[in-house]
């Protein structure tokens, strides 16, 4: 690599230096989450294990579609329905 790439000279070199960065944590990443699958697959207890990430991911699922796909109520339903709390309250 030149003097210029290292110092971080143009927008070429930038492209490189953040490229080689990411490669880098992707690398390290990667043997990270590896060494953490071999110690799960010597547990003796994987399938519970396993069982409970599926509860997990389940129950995730259910919160994002939650809140994503249900429809919130319109802003002048919200106020209509407001205004009639307000007249059975007595109020005007």
């Amino acid at each position: 690599m030149t003097q210029d790439a290292r110092d971080g000279g143009g927008p070429e070199a930038q492209v490189v230096l953040l490229l080689a960065g990411l490669a880098d944590l992707a690398v390290s990443t990667v043997g990270s989450a590896l060494g953490t699958m071999r110690g799960l697959l010597r547990r003796s207890d994987a399938a519970e294990l396993a069982a409970g990430a599926e509860h997990d991911l389940l129950a995730r699922g259910r919160l994002v579609l939650d809140r994503y796909a249900t429809a919130p109520p319109a802003h002048l339903e919200v106020l209509a329905r407001g205004s009639l709390a307000r007249k059975a309250a007595g109020g005007e």
